[in-house]
């Protein structure tokens, strides 16, 4: 059976680990040509030996060497802004360094990757771009106020290139994830014990925790030629997050 991806080329940025792996691995399933970029020089050797997928060690805030290897590497008919980075702390305490870190990889890194892969999709007249947001950048994060900004920032950047580019049957969507089973939320859940879990899973209307898969599986959809009247959308995998717990 062909998959939804046959014949089509993808870039998934912070792909090595965590939602980023499992929309990698999700991708190469489907049939796609998949190139994903990460930092992390041993997490994505190991995911390109497991998938076959090709590896670009990449640092997304070096945005000269963004637009020379990612162009390099296209072009590309899929892109997924993946790459991310969070910092809890009250917003009082954070420093204008913090700020610059977290718009510059949450935010204008996005940027970065989108002007390298988008002209090449507008002259093929074709394209999908799906950009992974959060539930924090529609609700707000208390401990996460810049981390906030840069994902409805990232919302409304989605929503401009809907706008833009439909003329070139491109389109541009986002998924908000909630609270997703990663190492990293583990870690996080490990050092703040029972009650931080607890009350991950109560804002939530399913009353669980997400799994990387469910969100690569609303990618996969929003990527595949079944999503192509689908532009400009805002779609979170969350438990139902948005409308408050039960």
């Amino acid at each position: 059976m062909t998959g939804r991806l046959h014949e089509k080329s993808a870039l998934v940025t912070g792909g090595a680990k965590g939602i980023g792996a499992a929309i990698t691995r999700r991708f190469v399933q489907e049939g796609a040509a998949v190139t994903f970029c990460d930092i992390d020089a041993q997490a994505g050797a190991d995911l390109a030996a497991e998938t076959g997928a090709a590896f670009l060690r990449l640092d997304l805030t070096d945005f000269e060497a963004v637009a020379q290897e990612v162009s390099a590497a296209g072009p590309f008919d899929v892109l997924v802004n993946n790459a991310g980075v969070d910092q809890h702390a009250f917003f009082t305490k954070t420093t204008p360094a913090d700020w610059r870190r977290l718009i510059a990889i949450n935010l204008e890194s996005v940027f970065a990757v989108t002007l390298a892969v988008l002209p090449p999709m507008q002259a093929a007249g074709y394209g999908r771009i799906v950009n992974i947001g959060s539930e924090a950048g529609r609700m707000g994060s208390k401990g996460g106020a810049v981390y906030s900004a840069a994902k409805g920032g990232l919302i409304a950047f989605t929503k401009s290139l809907a706008l833009e580019n439909a003329r070139f049957a491109i389109t541009a969507n986002v998924v908000t994830p909630g609270p997703i089973r990663t190492p990293l939320l583990e870690a996080a859940v490990a050092a703040g014990g029972d009650k931080l879990l607890k009350g991950m899973e109560g804002a939530t209307l399913l009353n669980r925790l997400g799994e990387t898969g469910e969100v690569a599986a609303a990618v996969a959809f929003l990527a595949s030629s079944e999503a192509g009247y689908i532009t400009g959308e805002t779609l979170g995998v969350s438990g139902g997050m948005a409308l408050g717990s039960s």
